[in-house]
């Protein structure tokens, strides 16, 4: 299993609707690492890592993002993998 690392920034809507915390139940539905963050613009940061199969799937969902979300861009790119095994919600 290859192991890949994306770094990706939402823009939209996606703060002040749950995105972050869809984003976290949707990455532990899948099995992927790493984590998610809101930026001082009003984006959303999240570093996802896994299989290119589960990594591809979440980036996927973050054009969907949460029910109330309204999801304009998702930019990505390659990262170094880093050392952890769970995904988690910063600030």
């Amino acid at each position: 299993m290859a192991l890949i690392c994306k770094r990706c920034v939402i823009d939209g809507r996606v703060q002040g609707v749950f995105y972050r915390a869809s984003t976290y139940e949707h990455a532990v539905k899948l099995g992927v690492q790493g984590w998610v963050r809101n930026l001082p613009d009003g984006r959303v940061e999240s570093l996802v890592q896994g299989d290119v199969e589960r990594v591809n799937q979440m980036i996927d969902w973050f054009w969907k993002g949460s029910a109330y979300s309204d999801v304009i861009s998702v930019q990505c790119q390659d990262e170094t993998p880093i050392d952890t095994d769970t995904f988690t919600v910063t600030r």
